[in-house]
């Protein structure tokens, strides 16, 4: 079985979820979120990306990324905004309703989940949303991020996608109120961001480029596959390209055309994505993180994680132990 790139790296960026909330709305209503930089401190400390997403549980709604066309969703859809942009969800398109300070400080305060209303102060909800945040590390190197679009839209799929299945299930859990429900549904949101990227993948266009183009890629994917599976491997271009099935020339050309970097330009940013974790959870020496991810000295792996992260692996330890 080929090795699973993108679990492979989903595992090291340390996706984690968040708590989510439920949104009731009548009539007219808008609800925006700022760029989730301006919130994330607030939302997950110590989490250095976050990512918002939005279920619609029951009606329709309009999203869109602030000052981008909006987009119509249905029951069962699922929108992400995998860059953390600041967007609007409405009734209708073109509305705007900036969020209000204090609002910050009941996301961070208000027992979980908990419930939010828009719009007419009473009547039967004409849209329900169950929404969420996800966060992920984007440094010392993430190529997931990079590759999806600012705005993630998967419509429902009778009922089958995991996204549909978290909307029951979130509807379920906070009816009953049992102990661990609030755990359950944060792993649930953890897979639905798995399961959504991988929908995604699947539907990319042929002419597609980006790390997940790659992934997709025959000979590409084959040599992401390698560098993943063996990172400490003293690696050459030409073994590299003929264990993918193409010459050095065509495997350089192919990798950067797809991925946008050389092979071995990729391989040093992942090593140093595998240094970080080890530096973050473990009380290993940072020589011996050095021979973990394939550097013959701690002085040559230090150059390397200093030019790519700006700091050195012992300083960089420090600062993220304090976070």
């Amino acid at each position: 079985m080929e090795h699973d790139t993108l679990s492979d790296v989903l595992r090291t960026v340390r996706l984690r979820s968040a708590f989510f909330f439920h949104v009731a709305c009548t009539g007219k209503w808008a609800a925006e979120a700022p760029p989730s930089r301006e919130i994330a401190r607030a939302i997950m400390p110590g989490t250095e990306h976050v990512m918002e997403y939005h279920v619609v549980t029951h009606g329709e709604c309009w999203a869109a990324i602030v000052g981008e066309p909006p987009l119509r969703l249905a029951t069962g859809d699922l929108v992400m905004l995998p860059h953390g942009d600041a967007h609007v969800v409405s009734s209708a398109p073109g509305m705007r309703a900036p969020m209000p300070p204090e609002a910050l400080e009941m996301l961070k305060s208000a027992p979980r989940p908990f419930r939010m209303t828009y719009g007419a102060p009473s009547g039967k909800p004409a849209t329900t949303l169950v929404c969420g945040f996800i966060g992920c590390d984007l440094r010392p190197f993430n190529p997931l991020i990079a590759t999806l679009p600012r705005l993630l839209h998967l419509p429902a799929s009778g009922g089958s996608t995991i996204s549909e299945q978290f909307m029951r299930l979130a509807v379920q859990e906070t009816a009953a109120a049992r102990p661990g429900s609030e755990a359950l549904l944060e792993r649930m949101s953890e897979m639905m961001f798995v399961d959504a990227v991988c929908r995604h993948v699947e539907m990319l266009p042929k002419e597609s480029t980006g790390w997940l183009a790659g992934l997709r890629d025959r000979h590409v994917g084959r040599a992401l596959a390698l560098l993943h599976e063996s990172p400490a491997k003293d690696w050459t271009l030409e073994e590299l390209g003929s264990q993918a099935g193409l010459s050095r020339s065509a495997l350089h050309e192919r990798f950067v055309a797809l991925v946008g970097q050389p092979p071995m330009q990729y391989l040093a940013q992942w090593r140093m994505q595998l240094a970080s974790r080890l530096l973050r959870e473990s009380q290993a020496s940072v020589v011996s993180v050095a021979l973990a991810v394939g550097y013959e000295s701690e002085a040559a792996f230090s150059r390397a994680f200093k030019r790519l992260v700006g700091e050195s692996p012992s300083v960089w330890r420090r600062a993220t132990a304090q976070a």
